[in-house]
């Protein structure tokens, strides 16, 4: 087959965030696939087509971009952040196990992506330093209760975390829940920090303990990082700089 996949992370915001590596690779696409804000990212140009769909349509637009691939076309599938991380990498590979036979003969690539946890740890200093872990608060697709057992359980063995999705208009009470659950088993006053719209011009960083913290200080543009037992706040100047040494007692 002529044709192509290539499953693109767009980085957080900042152009200047986009890996060589992708944007070569949009300028040798015919065709760009993926949500509306996400392929507005991307310029038009003579010999290129558009394909935005809403949200919540991940494994139609990966069988799209699979049937597109197929019949000869050049397709990439973007994503914000890294397309490997709570995006479209997953539901390309969900569309390839269960479509046609000859799908699985297509040339597919995984173009990395800075995730928006990286880019927020970045800004705030170096808070997933040691051992970490990622939470999508969704239940769109898992269960509230699996949330809140994975919560638990990271806080128990101690890891910072980093929270994707904490808090949209269509459950605003759920990233409350995840704020009480913190508090019971963690037990301390350990940073939190609220990165809303990293390396955008809408950026704004926020360091609290975590009794400070608050529902409304998250939405779906934030990502919250919270830090283990050991995480430190340094201040340096007028901002403080959130780190977790590379080492843990025995």
């Amino acid at each position: 087959m002529t044709g192509w996949v290539a499953i693109a992370g767009l980085g957080p915001g900042a152009e200047a965030l986009v890996t060589p590596e992708v944007t070569a690779t949009l300028a040798d696409a015919t065709d760009v696939v993926g949500y509306i804000p996400y392929v507005a990212r991307v310029a038009e140009r003579p010999g290129l087509t558009l394909h935005a769909s809403d949200n919540r349509v991940e494994v139609d637009r990966a069988r799209h971009a699979l049937q597109m691939a197929a019949e000869g076309r050049r397709v990439v599938v973007v994503s914000s952040g890294d397309p490997g991380v709570f995006a479209m990498a997953a539901a390309v590979f969900e569309a390839l196990e269960a479509g046609a036979p000859d799908w699985r003969d297509l040339e597919i690539r995984v173009l990395p992506g800075i995730t928006a946890m990286l880019a927020a740890s970045a800004r705030a200093g170096a808070p997933l330093g040691h051992d970490f872990c990622a939470i999508n608060l969704s239940d769109n697709l898992k269960p509230w209760a699996l949330i809140e057992k994975r919560l638990r359980l990271a806080a128990e063995a101690d890891f910072a975390m980093a929270f994707y999705n904490p808090r949209s208009k269509a459950r605003p009470e759920g990233f409350a829940r995840v704020l009480e659950v913190l508090r019971a088993a963690c037990g301390d006053d350990r940073p939190v920090i609220f990165a809303r719209a990293v390396s955008t011009p809408e950026e704004k960083l926020t360091v609290v303990p975590l009794t400070e913290a608050r529902p409304e200080m998250a939405d779906m543009r934030t990502v919250v990082l919270v830090g283990s037992s050991l995480t430190r706040v340094l201040r340096a100047g007028d901002r403080p700089l959130v780190y977790t040494p590379r080492s843990a007692p025995e």
